[in-house]
């Protein structure tokens, strides 16, 4: 079955309860007079509660509502925040300089707002040694407090130890943040390009007299 509301001639009651273009009570008149009242305001009779006894209409611009609603809920699509897991893999005996570069990505994701599932990957006799994986990403977590927390606490699970940090901004907060610095970058990037341009404007130079001939 179809969500559109019956509108004008499809609406198929004797009477309706009315309600005015600015939401005023009309109150219960007969869908005759309320389809006359819609001609002369040109508008249409849109149905809006037909459950109720009897059905509650309104006069309204039915295709401007339609466009106007279709344009919230595409903004609302665009704005919200779709929770996403990024995944980092580590080993216990970890190089500092790809500790460094792991950590790096974690505090990117972070910063975006999204969840980062930890994976402290064993093999062979690293299996009997949990305790570096623990410590490990006790670590991580500690250098990332700041951004991001523990949801999720250390586990083992076969042969990886797995841990999920959470990031104290919501995905929203850092998507309104993102476009904000991407705007200031762009002006700070016009701003520049403006005064490049007025730099390299020329100057007239002043050619030095010819002294006359006596």
């Amino acid at each position: 079955m179809s969500a559109e509301p019956r509108i004008n001639d499809r609406i198929r009651v004797p009477e309706v309860r009315l309600v005015g273009p600015s939401g005023e009570q009309v109150g219960i008149v007969p869908l005759a007079k309320a389809l006359e009242l819609a001609q002369e305001y040109d508008l249409d009779l849109v149905e809006v509660a037909a459950t109720a006894r009897p059905p509650v209409c309104k006069l309204m611009d039915y295709g401007k509502f339609k466009y106007e609603s279709a344009m919230k809920a595409r903004e609302a699509r665009k704005n919200q925040a779709h929770t996403v897991i990024k995944e980092m893999k580590l080993r216990p005996k970890i190089d500092p300089h790809d500790y460094d570069t792991k950590k790096g990505h974690v505090v990117r994701f972070l910063k975006q707002g999204d969840k980062v599932k930890i994976t402290i990957m064993f093999r062979g006799r690293e299996q009997s040694r949990p305790e570096l994986g623990f410590r490990l990403l006790q670590r991580l977590a500690s250098d990332v407090e700041d951004l991001g927390f523990i949801e999720s606490s250390p586990k083992q699970d076969g042969r990886n130890m797995i841990m999920v940090l959470g990031p104290h901004k919501k995905k929203t907060e850092a998507m309104a943040e993102a476009r904000e610095a991407q705007a200031a970058r762009k002006a700070e990037r016009q701003g520049n390009a403006t005064d490049e341009a007025e730099q390299a404007e020329p100057v007239d130079e002043v050619q030095p007299e010819t002294p006359s001939e006596a």
